[in-house]
């Protein structure tokens, strides 16, 4: 049978209003029958991979594109951009492993959507084999020249963008080495062939996609850089239009290089002398990287941060094997803050009335919900912002992150949960821990792609990843070597918090530190039937600190609302960072925002795009599927068999 390509399955998003979860958890005859078309006669032995028919590159992605929900019964794979997908999915039809896939994907992201993640870059990554979970750390570090006042100018912080378009910005790259150690560990096919779709897709080209032309006509600073403006510009300095076949040789040579001889190639020799030059020699806003940082960078292994979790009786879809109502929910330790807060958000609402609220006739949360999930982001961001940063360098809360997490703790939070919104609140004390550290404000948080894999052989990553910002740091890297292109550098140092001492000067636990992994909100989740040990659910998203919001509410969508995957992508967003209560422009009723507001929280309406992907794992028809879910607001897809 032919394989599903790319973009070639829209519909519009299908709305449930039935209470009932066998309806919820049901798979039509329909899509039974599409998801059939997914599978492919056999395996190969070994990637050969064929780019798709240009007719079939990248779906539109400005505004809303619907999504149909996939069904696949032994892979699946969603990512943020179709051709990204494609490869990950021939990857896995090759015999590849979920590792395998997510090097291939990552990759080519790397070159389709150069916004968002790349080889310039970090990554989180959570790893199951079974129930068995890993979580591999490549975040950037700080280079060894930082110190706390890096962004710290004439005794002020500096303006966000400011800081972020140049240098200083760039911390030492460490998606590609991490990706390496866990390949090392988990992959079955060659490290160099899964190289082989994104330097196919560099060398002879892509068709750029509605989402980055999008992107780049609204970017302000990259036209700056001469290296950048040369390739995703054209000679009137106006993006590429869509559809316009895109190459990019010197990104094709770099990879041909890292497939060859590893990260060395990346991190060490002429690439990593080119990464310096550009970061040491920006005119106005130089940085410390050198090749000393380059070379010594590691990632880590770290203990997955795992909760258990009952969803309450509204909705929950018992009567499904793998729906059960108990579950273990495994998220990304510090210096990543969004496994403690998405978890959390979660354990608080349980605490409260929440979970005796289903989903209104109009398939929308309803305001009395609505307020109980503000408050609980409001206090898990307060102790987010109170305590979390890397592990090396800060404490954890009565010396285990998992403090964060206790049912008592959670409960004890949950009683400051009144009839009022409290507009703001503080960290709380688990352990009754002293405060050794002040509380970062408020700053902006961008960008980042994720990607959810489940492959044949029982294994399952979800792996969120990033060059933050926007087009990152905006600083292209190029050899020299007479090709056009390169990638782009990152801007994660500004993640750490831009002041590093409060007006008493007491010191900041996410400030600048030299060798320091500036905190995250990425979330990359698996969640665990506990009854089973059976994964049920890979999720997560970029968008910032938002990220923590636009997995939880995935998460609670379909653990309590018992939603399918695409059903739970396709809710409104919302959320607090402790401040406002913000919700998804446009898709709310009037009703709503006037009685969260009769509450007395501020309520704004905005864009809230995330980019959300997820798989899960249910029954229909008396067989076990696989259903994925990809957001409507970006490009994604999902594909396998």
């Amino acid at each position: 049978m032919p394989r599903q390509s790319p973009g070639s399955r829209t519909r519009r998003p299908h709305h449930q209003t039935s209470n009932t979860p066998a309806v919820r958890w049901s798979l039509s005859l329909a899509a039974v029958a599409t998801a059939a078309l997914l599978a492919a006669c056999s395996s190969q032995p070994s990637l050969q991979y064929q780019p798709p028919a240009a007719a079939d590159q990248p779906e539109g992605s400005s505004g809303w594109t619907d999504k149909p929900g996939w069904a696949t019964e032994q892979y699946a794979v969603a990512a943020a951009n179709p051709l990204a997908t494609d490869a990950g999915y021939q990857v896995l039809q090759a015999g590849g492993s979920a590792i395998d896939a997510a090097i291939a994907v990552q990759l080519v992201l790397g070159l389709v959507e150069p916004q968002s993640s790349g080889i310039g870059g970090g990554a989180f990554l959570l790893h199951a084999q079974g129930s068995k979970v890993e979580a591999y750390d490549g975040r950037e570090v700080a280079p060894m020249a930082a110190d706390e006042n890096l962004f710290m100018q004439g005794g002020k912080p500096m303006a966000f963008h400011d800081a972020v378009v140049g240098g200083r910005s760039v911390g030492v790259p460490g998606a590609i080495r991490m990706l390496e150690m866990a390949h090392k560990e988990h992959g079955k096919l060659p490290w160099a062939s899964l190289f082989e779709p994104a330097i196919r897709l560099a060398t002879d080209g892509f068709k750029v996609s509605a989402r980055l032309n999008a992107l780049t006509a609204q970017e302000k600073f990259l036209g700056q850089d001469p290296l950048a403006s040369g390739y995703f510009l054209d000679a009137n300095g106006k993006p590429w239009p869509v559809g316009h076949l895109l190459k990019n040789p010197e990104y094709a040579a770099v990879l041909k290089g890292i497939a060859q001889q590893g990260s060395k190639a990346l991190l060490e020799g002429p690439v990593a002398e080119a990464m310096v030059r550009k970061v040491q020699g920006h005119a106005s806003n130089p940085g410390k990287l050198s090749m000393a940082d380059l070379a010594a960078y590691q990632p880590i292994k770290r203990e997955a941060l795992c909760s258990d979790y009952s969803p309450s009786a509204a909705g929950a879809p018992t009567n499904q094997p793998t729906a059960t109502r108990s579950y273990r929910l495994c998220g990304f330790p510090p210096p990543s803050s969004g496994g403690i807060a998405v978890a959390q958000i979660l354990g608080i609402l349980g605490s409260t009335p929440a979970g005796q609220m289903g989903l209104g006739a109009d398939g929308l949360p309803s305001a009395d919900w609505l307020h109980l999930y503000a408050e609980a982001s409001r206090l898990a961001f307060a102790d987010r912002n109170q305590y979390v940063a890397d592990p090396a360098f800060v404490g954890a809360p009565a010396g285990d992150w998992s403090s964060m997490l206790k049912p008592n703790y959670l409960a004890q939070r949950a009683r400051l949960i009144g009839a009022r919104s409290m507009q703001q609140a503080q960290p709380g004390r688990p352990g009754s821990v002293q405060m050794a550290y002040a509380s970062q404000p408020y700053q902006q948080e961008y960008g980042t792609s994720h990607i959810s894999i489940v492959d044949r052989y029982g294994n399952a990553i979800a792996m969120t990843t990033t060059i933050e910002d926007q087009f990152g740091s905006r600083q292209m890297v190029n050899t020299g070597r007479g090709l056009a292109g390169g990638f782009l550098l990152n801007n994660e140092l500004t993640d750490f918090s831009l002041a590093p001492r409060d007006a008493q000067g007491q010191p900041i636990a996410n400030r600048v530190e030299p060798g320091k992994r500036p905190r995250s909100s990425m979330a990359p989740t698996l969640v665990f039937d506990k009854a089973t040990d059976r994964l049920v659910i890979s999720a997560g998203s970029p968008g910032g600190a938002w990220i923590i919001h636009y997995t939880t509410k995935t998460l609670y969508g379909m653990l309590n609302w018992g939603l399918m995957p695409q059903q739970a992508i396709n809710l409104p967003n919302f959320g607090s960072l402790n401040g406002p209560t913000v919700l998804e422009e446009k898709r709310f009723p009037a009703a709503t925002v006037q009685a969260l507001q009769a509450r007395g929280a501020e309520v704004k309406e905005q864009n809230l795009t995330s980019g959300l992907q997820a798989i899960s794992r249910g029954e229909a028809h008396g067989k076990s599927w696989w259903f994925g879910g990809a957001d409507p607001r970006r490009e994604g897809i999902v594909m396998g068999q």
